[in-house]
């Protein structure tokens, strides 16, 4: 189950579960991110991965709990952030993913809008009298008939 094959934790996954199924006891979980299992529950107090719990109340993992826990090692060993700072920044992707998700919601829904639009428009439009024609008021020709004279 560890990461020497270069696969990640998503290779050790067990048939039917997802990246986000909580599959790992903190043992393993440690073992794939590099961290001590402490290093992870102090994690978890701080609110940097809220892993899942068992019906025991134990913590299991998910493969993205795994790869966070590594960007969170990342940061704070080669990025020198501190443990605040990480949080902040998790908090500010998780709010980018939230939004770009609400973003392509909202474009998919303008398309749908759009479209409908266009047909009504076709449909109205395929509706018109054949017979009838516009008429350009603005350059229509008038003629002046001046009134007979009684003399």
């Amino acid at each position: 189950m560890s990461d020497r094959d270069g696969r990640g934790p998503e290779g050790a996954l067990p048939p039917g579960a997802g990246q986000d199924t909580p599959v790992f006891v903190i043992s393993i979980a440690a073992e794939l991110s590099g961290l001590h299992a402490q290093t992870l529950r102090s994690y978890d107090r701080l609110g940097l991965v809220s892993p899942g719990r068992s019906p025991g109340g134990g913590r299991r993992y998910s493969a993205r709990d795994i790869a966070l826990l590594r960007e969170v090692q990342r940061l704070s060993q080669e990025e020198g952030v501190n443990l605040a700072g990480i949080k902040r920044i998790i908090e500010l992707e998780q709010l980018v993913d939230e939004l770009r998700a609400q973003l392509d919601e909202m474009a998919s829904q303008l398309l749908a809008a759009h479209s409908a639009v266009e047909q009504t428009a076709a449909t109205v439009h395929a509706s018109y009298r054949r017979d009838l024609v516009p008429v350009d008021r603005r350059q229509a020709l008038v003629v002046w008939r001046p009134r007979p004279r009684r003399d």
